[in-house]
């Protein structure tokens, strides 16, 4: 699976860092580092994210790319 964060839209709330620290992380206070490639043991961590994200700036899939958004 696949993960892309529009980081235009991302406001920086980390609920994605706090489902998902092995895959999401904060640098900084404001910017936002992640795995594109979503550990299979992390998948469920990954949609959970999704959910919580009050902007929808995460979009998950196969083959998902940040022209996708």
């Amino acid at each position: 699976m696949q993960v892309v964060v529009d980081l235009t839209r991302c406001q920086g709330y980390a609920q994605c860092v706090f489902l998902a620290p092995e895959v999401f992380e904060l640098h900084g206070q404001e910017g936002l580092l992640y795995a594109p490639a979503v550990p299979d043991d992390q998948t469920e961590r990954v949609h959970q994210a999704v959910a919580a994200c009050p902007v929808q700036a995460i979009l998950v899939g196969e083959g998902v790319t940040a022209r996708a958004r």
